[in-house]
């Protein structure tokens, strides 16, 4: 890919890059693109286990104004694996959650310091364009955002968008199946998105999100606004999708963190990452005395 490919601004067509950061529309769901260079191999050519590391922060910073929201944070995310971000309210956890696709970028007050690498690169140099990066790291919102469309127009609006109109009921097929939600609506695809249950819509953004095949999953507690059967079938799809996705997940769920991710981080008050493991050693045998304190209730 050329240096000229990577540096593509927006043509007006995705519309990410006017969303809202604290309500964004549905229009807001990134796309898939292959315009954006990865100069560099160093961080892909490292392990997390036995996982290639995909996305790493080194030594971040975030501040809105002069509230100090992440306080140095390094870690390395594994390919193909479900990192959980566990911690109280306000520590941080959605802050990092959003530097990794750049939705910071659209709070005016918000500014990062240190690096974030995806595939090696750093997403927040200056030759990197953000709509890009966000048409390859998808995102799913807390609440269920789909278009005032039918089923099928949610599932194919990204591949529209992006002219990848070539066998679309096939792919619209496909993405529904890997979310789960085929089964539930294939005879009644021409229904409007808003006729579904929450939790189904909640699987329909999912689809729409995979629909245009991006690398990276991200999603800020997507279960919390969901029933407990709901919320079962949700933690199923992100188990599953993990075979083909790297997944990052938000949630204050700690026991939703134990049952579907390979890795968590700790982030407690100040936006410390406090300690990053494994899951089962992060909940069995921490390291460090204030992630016991917070995993036992003694605090936050």
């Amino acid at each position: 890919m050329t240096q000229d490919e990577m540096t593509d601004t927006n043509d007006g067509t995705d519309p990410t890059a006017n969303a809202a950061a604290d309500t964004p529309d549905p229009s807001g769901d990134p796309l898939v693109d292959q315009s954006i260079d990865v100069e560099g191999t160093s961080t892909t050519e490292q392990t997390s286990g036995t996982a290639r590391t995909v996305l790493e922060s080194r030594n971040l910073d975030v501040y809105y104004d002069d509230v100090q929201a992440l306080n140095d944070v390094s870690l390395a995310i594994p390919a193909k694996q479900v990192t959980a971000m566990i911690g109280p309210s306000g520590c941080g956890k959605s802050t990092f959650l959003r530097c990794i696709n750049r939705m910071n970028d659209l709070i005016d007050s918000a500014r990062v310091d240190g690096e974030l690498r995806f595939e090696g690169k750093d997403v927040y140099d200056d030759d990197v364009d953000p709509v890009a990066l966000r048409r390859r790291i998808g995102m799913v919102f807390q609440h269920p955002n789909p278009f005032p469309k039918s089923i099928y127009d949610n599932v194919a609006y990204g591949l529209r968008v992006q002219n990848q109109t070539e066998n679309m009921d096939e792919k619209v097929e496909r993405a529904l199946k890997h979310a789960a939600l085929w089964d539930e609506v294939k005879d009644q695809l021409d229904k409007s998105a808003l006729d579904l249950s929450g939790g189904q819509q909640q699987r329909l953004c999912i689809a729409r999100a995979i629909a245009v095949d991006p690398e990276v999953i991200l999603m800020d507690e997507p279960a919390s606004a969901l029933d407990p059967i709901a919320t079962s079938k949700i933690e199923d799809l992100i188990d599953d999708l993990a075979e083909d996705y790297t997944v990052v997940i938000v949630t204050h769920n700690m026991q939703q963190a134990a049952r579907i991710s390979d890795k968590t981080a700790v982030f407690l008050t100040g936006g410390e990452l406090v300690e990053f493991d494994d899951t089962n050693k992060i909940f069995e045998n921490p390291e460090n005395q204030r992630v016991e304190d917070y995993i036992t209730g003694k605090f936050g």
